[in-house]
């Protein structure tokens, strides 16, 4: 019998993507989407898909058995700015589903595990520039507790009972394929939105923030990158740092000003502003590209060209529509 992926909150910002370019690779029956909720209706009628909460260990257990699962890639988690609304919230999704899958995988049940970490783990007491692979990590987020913790326990299964966990420090993350979930980096992502449907952006960081980011297709080939290595070359059982690209609010606006000159931005810093402020601005991601190769893409000026060409298209097909 074939193998087959589980993705638990395949209707994110990533796993969105994830399933689609999963599907390209092994075949849209061997990939089960799965989601609390069924919001994503073209995600949803693309191939089989079940309605999981990642907080019931049972559901989660029947799924992989009723499909053979051998492999899961964990999405769901409740994100920095809304895990500090919700922190209770946060620690029960971000903390109980990983254990869920981790003790699928000390059981026999599953072989191999994808769980995301990010940038989130790190506080302002970590080297800011260029931050190493290992490093002091004193986040003071919910969301980075949790992911430290997390990494703490994904690699502690693997060393204890033999658990093929593996994961990555996502930056930003920008798409113009799916809106993002509630993390101090979604301007980089509705900067774009408004620029092309408004003209006009207010900024809820201020222009000189300079954090680490990547292009959607970007972090899609990691992690199908880092799940397809072989063994031997994972040495990181944590999770790896991962970067591509660093930028600020006016970095990017200046980007996106070479495309629409008419474009307009202001800066008015929320909650999210000290967040941000506790993160690093650039992230030493060497190991992952000795291990096991990783390289990027996109720099800036690409990924503002794809963003904006695809998001003209959307709109263009909406007032055809």
């Amino acid at each position: 019998m074939s193998s087959k992926i589980l993705i638990i909150g395949a209707c994110g910002q990533i796993g969105t993507e994830l399933t689609t370019r999963l599907r390209e690779l092994y075949g849209v029956e061997n990939v089960i989407a799965s989601d609390i909720n069924t919001r994503n209706l073209d995600l949803v009628n693309s191939g089989p898909f079940e309605i999981i909460d990642a907080k019931n260990f049972n559901a989660v257990k029947d799924c992989c058995k009723n499909y053979n699962i051998d492999t899961v890639y964990l999405m769901a988690a409740l994100l920095s700015a809304t895990g500090e609304k919700y922190p209770m919230e946060a620690w029960d999704l971000n903390m109980n589903s990983l254990f869920h899958v981790l003790n699928l995988a000390k059981g026999g049940t599953i072989k191999k595990i994808f769980w995301p970490s990010s940038i989130a783990v790190f506080g302002p007491t970590t080297p800011t520039e260029n931050t190493p692979q290992h490093t002091t990590c004193e986040p003071t987020t919910v969301y980075g507790i949790t992911k430290q913790v997390g990494e703490r326990w994904c690699e502690y299964y693997h060393e204890k009972y033999g658990v093929d966990v593996r994961s990555i420090r996502y930056p930003g993350i920008i798409s113009h394929k799916a809106m993002p979930g509630g993390g101090t980096t979604d301007y980089a992502v509705e900067i774009y939105h408004k620029a092309v449907k408004e003209g006009s952006y207010e900024c809820f960081l201020s222009e000189h923030t300079e954090l680490p980011m990547m292009f959607m297709d970007d972090a899609i080939k990691a992690t199908t990158e880092l799940m397809q290595a072989s063994t031997e070359k994972i040495n990181i059982r944590s999770a790896y740092n991962l970067s591509a690209i660093s930028f600020t609010p006016q970095q990017i606006f200046e980007s996106i000003k070479k495309y629409i000159p008419e474009f307009t931005i202001t800066y008015k810093p929320d909650f999210r502003q000290a967040i941000a402020d506790s993160w690093p601005s650039s992230i030493d991601d060497s190991t992952a590209r000795n291990d096991w190769g990783w390289q990027h893409d996109f720099d800036l000026d690409k990924m503002t060209q794809e963003m904006l060409e695809n998001l003209q298209k959307q709109v263009c097909k909406v007032d055809f529509e």
